[in-house]
């Protein structure tokens, strides 16, 4: 029997989905929640096979559900359920560890076998989308020596802040909580020797300009 945790903020999609789920015997749903910090919370005592993880809640997302929960019990596998395809979500769900990165538009019986597949350790990531995502880490190696002591995180966050995007504007892009890029703005900052966010944007600026954000 697979066990699986559900993370939606609609009670109707949460129902069908359960309904859909344990219809064919082999999985079994063993919690749920319409909340993100619930969820991260809940998610490692309960220790499903897979966490089905919606990618835009109220107060967070299911990507950084993911992290989280992947950080305390690795054998729990995420499977991200989103609205719509998206290349900076697909690249935050591969940092994050997830197994699998769905629509949801899928058909149900597509679903449970991802469900299946995913419990099994494969992943439904895209090979070739997971290379370009391993490249844009590997290449970060050979960015400016000012940028050698930035994670990959702040690198993109530097971009945008380069480009002129509020922690607010970055949260979105990034499916990070706004708290999550303060911090990392800050940090980005004392590692760069700097104060202010707009030095931050000269300095990207003159240093990005041969590696524009893709």
């Amino acid at each position: 029997m697979i066990r699986v945790f559900l993370l939606d903020d609609h009670e109707v999609v949460r129902r069908g989905l359960v309904d859909l789920l344990q219809s064919g015997g082999e999985i079994e749903v063993v919690g749920e929640s319409g909340s993100a910090q619930e969820a991260a919370r809940r998610i490692p005592a309960l220790r499903p096979d897979v966490a089905i993880l919606d990618a835009r809640l109220p107060d967070g997302n299911g990507i950084d559900v993911c992290r989280d929960v992947r950080a305390v019990d690795s054998s729990i596998k995420g499977l991200i359920l989103t609205s719509y395809e998206d290349d900076e979500a697909l690249f935050a769900a591969i940092m994050a560890g997830a197994s699998g990165y769905v629509l949801k538009q899928i058909r149900g019986t597509d679903l449970v076998d991802a469900v299946k597949r995913v419990a099994q350790g494969q992943s439904l990531l895209d090979p070739a989308v997971t290379q370009r995502v391993l490249e844009r880490i590997r290449n970060g190696v050979e960015q400016p020596r000012e940028l050698a002591a930035l994670t990959d995180q702040e690198r993109r966050i530097l971009e945008f802040v380069a480009e002129g995007l509020t922690n607010r504007e970055i949260a979105a892009r990034m499916f990070l909580a706004e708290k999550t890029v303060k911090n990392y703005v800050s940090s980005m900052l004392a590692k760069l020797g700097l104060e202010r966010r707009t030095q931050a944007a000269v300095l990207a600026t003159r240093l990005l300009g041969e590696h524009p954000h893709e």
